[in-house]
């Protein structure tokens, strides 16, 4: 089915995965609204949508309180002539270490992003979607909210949260027409994850394919969860995480 003409918000969509899920669903005809906090960037990904044919906008953000989520769905909903089809929240960031190394001021930076900014978003569109009875919304979570991992506590367990909130979202909001649901990667190769070097390969060799994923691997997932293909799924987590959380 074809949902040409629809609009998503794809936080974190300037690059990475969220910015190949950006041009994906551009190719589908969806208008994209990529948010992100680098001006250079958002705009760089925006003249590249446009320039292969497809239809973008920009939403600057850091995305690190309610009020700046709010401000960014209703920018949103501007820019989508009064709604949004399809929420991405995909935007996170994942520093690693012991316990006892991360201070208040790191656990409050992971949490406002990881959590707080995909629950005022949700706060803000979904009851929108409810509305009008139809709706999609992807979280991107991590297959290291799946099971203990040694300096993983405080980014694994955020995105436990949002493990937890696509199911009460998905019961929530689903009668209404509204399909939520969530994508587990496990080790992909991003900007984001280019600093992590061999330790990416050395994670990623624990799982049956042995390899970390390409973007363009999540975010078809990501794709089929945010369109009819997914028609009958409500809040279920997508592990594409090459078989880790399976052995």
């Amino acid at each position: 089915m074809s949902i040409k003409g629809s609009t998503a918000l794809i936080t974190g969509g300037t690059s990475g995965i969220g910015r190949a899920a950006a041009n994906k669903l551009a190719q589908l005809g969806v208008h994209v609204l990529v948010v992100g906090r680098n001006v250079e960037r958002g705009e760089k990904t925006v003249a590249e949508i446009r320039a292969a044919g497809g239809k973008a906008d920009f939403i600057p953000s850091d995305l690190r309180d309610a009020s700046s989520a709010r401000a960014v769905a209703r920018r949103a909903v501007e820019l989508g002539n009064g709604q949004v089809d399809i929420l991405i929240n995909n935007a996170g960031i994942f520093p690693f270490g012991p316990t006892h190394e991360m201070t208040e001021e790191a656990f409050d930076s992971v949490y406002s992003l990881n959590v707080k900014a995909p629950y005022f978003l949700v706060a803000e569109l979904a009851p929108l979607m409810a509305k009008r009875g139809k709706g999609a919304i992807v979280n991107v979570s991590t297959m290291v909210a799946d099971y203990g991992a040694s300096g993983m506590s405080l980014y694994g367990s955020s995105k436990a949260a949002i493990n937890l909130l696509t199911k009460a979202w998905a019961a929530e909001y689903g009668p209404s027409g509204v399909r939520v649901n969530a994508v587990s990667p496990g080790p992909t190769r991003t900007e984001g994850t280019d600093a992590m070097g061999k330790a990416l390969d050395q994670l990623a060799a624990q799982a049956p394919a042995g390899r970390p994923a390409m973007a363009d691997e999540i975010a078809e997932a990501i794709v089929f969860l945010a369109t009819d293909r997914s028609s009958f799924i409500h809040g279920a987590k997508l592990a594409v995480d090459g078989g880790r959380t399976a052995i």
